[in-house]
């Protein structure tokens, strides 16, 4: 009996996307680990010389042009891509993506990107691609470009998400709220003993600083947190941004027992497990991670687009609170330490496992 396949799209304009991706794999494959599971980033896949170059400039703009890129995002936010720039992106990025798919037969496909969603969603209508689309949207926002008739469902993360897709004519049938699936560490429950000792942290006052998966962390929000020092213990995540930890680690200021400079980990879980305070860019996939860990949030520049409505998600609901100007970021740091023997945990830990078991079930579901 062949075994099923399915085959998980994501992209490379962040993280986030492919970091879904492979947590629902995850989690698909722990519950049938007879089913083969295949993620693909489409476009770096058939474009691996040219991919990277149009993902830095993405970068690049959305770091330099905030405004410009919120602009374009909500210039879309309402409706899908129009048709002109749907076969623009399929002749000149995705042209091959069909011969992809019919060597790897799947039998579902799920994007967690909106480019391989619209593209799969177009060879469904144009060619009869006869494969269920499942499309799952990776903030707490519904942004027009996601919407496509051609998709059989759609994973969203919460209820708001559910209604604002409902408003821009998506049926509700079609909606499963599903939360974001996050890798099976977060849910783990780990010795905070050990956790100190492998990483030589101190059990003391401890803040953790995330910049999302391309590391942006802003110098003038280093530089006040870092008066701290003395009395908190900070732990630094920069991801991918190797340049910029290689410019801490050679920075006196930073050279400090209490400050500690992390990378591209996969040991997130664990250092949240030790945190009592999380300083991040409000992506989704960080934000569910220190939802579900039970993490206070603060949230520093928000990027106009997304990142402003995952802000506000999780703001409105009580997980964190939004930083609008350096000069309250000392009022924070003392009432955490204030409170930190009395902190009650935001969420109970091990809801990551129920919510990954809840998306592979849907899409068990769709295989039979």
């Amino acid at each position: 009996m062949r075994k099923k396949r399915i085959l998980l799209l994501s992209e490379g304009f962040g993280s986030g996307h492919t970091q879904a991706a492979h947590a629902l794999a995850s989690a698909l494959r722990r519950t049938n680990p007879g089913l083969i599971i295949r993620v693909l980033e489409l476009g770096a896949f058939l474009h691996p010389t040219i991919a990277p170059w149009i993902f830095t400039a993405y970068r690049k703009t959305v770091v330099s042009q905030p405004k410009l890129y919120g602009k374009l995002y909500r210039s879309q936010s309402k409706k899908p891509l129009n048709g002109f720039l749907q076969h623009a992106l399929h002749r000149i990025f995705y042209r091959k993506a069909e011969a992809v798919i019919e060597q790897l037969r799947p039998d579902i496909i799920i994007c967690t990107h909106p480019f391989p969603n619209l593209i799969v969603s177009r060879l469904k209508k144009q060619h009869g691609l006869p494969i269920p689309l499942c499309t799952l949207l990776t903030d707490y926002d519904a942004h027009g470009s996601w919407i496509n008739d051609e998709v059989d469902r759609y994973f969203v993360s919460a209820p708001d998400v559910k209604r604002r897709l409902v408003a821009k004519g998506v049926s509700s049938r079609r909606i499963k709220v599903t939360g974001l699936p996050v890798h099976p560490s977060i849910s783990e429950q780990y010795s905070v003993d050990e956790i100190y000792l492998e990483f030589g942290l101190r059990d003391m006052p401890t803040v953790m600083l995330m910049g999302g998966g391309w590391g942006l962390l802003d110098e003038k929000l280093l530089k006040r947190i870092v008066q701290w020092r003395d009395r908190v213990q900070l732990l630094f995540c920069l991801g991918t941004n190797e340049k910029a930890r290689q410019q801490l680690q050679s920075n006196e200021l930073y050279r400090h027992p209490n400050i500690h400079l992390f990378g591209y980990t996969r040991e997130i879980g664990k250092l949240m497990e030790v945190s009592d305070l999380l300083i991040t860019k409000p992506g989704g996939m960080t934000c569910t991670e220190a939802m579900i860990k039970g993490v206070p949030m603060l949230f520093y520049n928000p990027i106009p687009g997304q990142e402003e409505e995952n802000c506000q998600y999780f703001t409105e609901h009580g997980y964190g609170e939004e930083l609008t100007s350096l000069s309250e970021l000392d009022g924070y740091f003392t009432r955490f330490m204030e409170n930190r023997r009395d902190k009650n945990k935001i969420a109970r830990k091990g809801s990551s496992r129920r919510l990954s078991s809840l998306f592979a079930k849907s899409v068990m579901q769709m295989l039979r």
